[in-house]
């Protein structure tokens, strides 16, 4: 994904932080990498609380992703969560076990042989994500030794597409450990092939981009969205809108973010309105606070998307998968583009497939909410069926349990 055009049109604002545009600045973010990652990793040595050896892992690379499994730790005793010896896993990081990377720094020999046949394959993006190929060395042996040392009896994953967690795929597929993936997030016909031994995703929709994205490996199942089951039962019955939550990440342009807040604040006196940041969003937001007292925020590293989505009717973002989360619980949602994010538009399909409405300018917006604060539908969520497969069925808020169901059978089965 590092090397797609896709990724390389993402806006300078998103893109610095994860590789900065200035070979300096990549340069001095490999050395910081090296001195305070792979050295710093030498010295630090890891102790678990939990015993690794023979469980099913549960493998996350962020506070998503933990939200996204932690319902099978709470049901399996022999599962436990795992993830990278220095990856931020956000308020959770002390409640996960930890992977050695103290030999990642063995295995950087390899570094000028990658760069060499990555250049020949990808030209000059090879050395504009120079720092991101740094950063992938050594994932691939660590975790193939640490399976060798652990033997787990299956790792479950919830990302697919980070390098370290592909790295930890391609090390159970040489290793003989099981696989298992369960979907997190709304996914993109620029992920990488499904390469599971068993795939739990969400819907029909899911199931149709990786099939575009190449061939599908292993066993799918369709189970609904497990982290929304205790939340369907409580789904936004106001006829009208008054409450409306803004979500924004990386991808969107602070200057437009606050233009439309400037507009809706000078429009919709009447209306409370909430902002929630992406939780890896490092900008500061606290000016809009400033210039709009009446501003709300959530925490989104302290609160649950769901908890904060239940406090609102309307939800207003640009390419996010909280658009589905919002009309799962029938909070009517609007398509806003804040700038020229660089992705692609609708990235998600979500307005394409008639989930959502969509503005294409302030007024448009205006007009949208002003007809949802006369008259909101109070069936929105029947939209989301294609993207949620227990929807409208009796296994409808009991997706845990039916993703608990077919893990341990597929365990079951792997162990004979």
């Amino acid at each position: 994904m590092r090397f797609t055009d896709l990724f390389a049109s993402l806006p300078a604002h998103t893109l610095e932080p994860i590789s900065p545009r200035s070979p300096w600045k990549r340069l001095l973010k490999v050395a910081g990498y090296a001195a305070v990652r792979l050295v710093g990793n030498v010295f630090r040595k890891v102790r678990n609380p939990e015993e690794l050896r023979g469980k099913v892992w549960l493998y996350v690379v962020s506070q998503n992703n933990y939200d996204s499994l932690h319902f099978l730790r709470e049901a399996r005793p022999d599962a436990v969560l795992v993830a990278g010896q220095s990856k931020q896993i956000g308020r959770y990081n002390r409640q996960v076990n930890r992977l050695s990377l103290r030999r990642k720094l063995l295995y950087y020999g390899q570094l000028p042989a990658v760069y060499r046949a990555l250049r020949r394959t990808e030209g000059e993006r090879a050395w504009r994500f120079f720092d991101l190929i740094f950063n992938a060395i050594g994932y691939y042996e660590v975790y193939r030794r640490a399976l060798r040392h652990y033997r787990p009896r299956a790792v479950v994953f919830a990302n697919d597409h980070n390098d370290d967690a592909r790295a930890l795929l391609l090390a159970c597929q040489a290793e003989g450990i099981p696989t298992a993936y369960v979907q997190h997030a709304s996914v993109s016909t620029s992920f990488p092939p499904l390469g599971f031994d068993l795939s739990l995703l969400e819907g029909q929709d899911a199931l149709d981009k990786y099939r575009l994205c190449g061939p599908v490996r292993g066993r799918t199942e369709l189970v609904g969205m497990p982290k929304a089951d205790s939340f369907l039962a409580r789904r936004n019955q106001e006829p009208r809108v008054r409450r409306v939550a803004l979500a924004c990440n990386t991808l969107d342009d602070l200057p437009a973010l606050a233009a439309t807040l400037e507009y809706l604040f000078t429009e919709f006196p009447d209306l409370t309105f909430t902002l929630r940041p992406h939780p890896g969003d490092p900008r500061d937001f606290t000016f809009l606070q400033q210039l709009h007292p009446g501003l709300r925020f959530s925490d989104a590293r302290q609160q649950n998307v769901f908890e904060f989505l239940g406090e609102h009717d309307a939800l207003i973002a640009a390419d996010t998968s909280t658009h589905l989360e919002a009309v799962l619980l029938n909070l009517a949602s609007v398509y806003v583009r804040f700038g020229n994010q660089g992705v692609a538009d609708d990235y998600y399909s979500f307005v394409a497939h008639n989930l959502i409405g969509r503005a294409d300018t302030l007024p448009e917006l205006r007009t949208w909410l002003q007809r949802h604060q006369q008259h909101k539908p109070l069936d929105l969520y029947r939209r989301a069926a294609y993207y949620n497969a227990t929807l409208g069925t009796p296994d409808e808020g009991h997706s845990q349990a039916r993703a608990l169901r077919l893990l341990g059978e597929w365990l079951q089965t792997e162990g004979q």
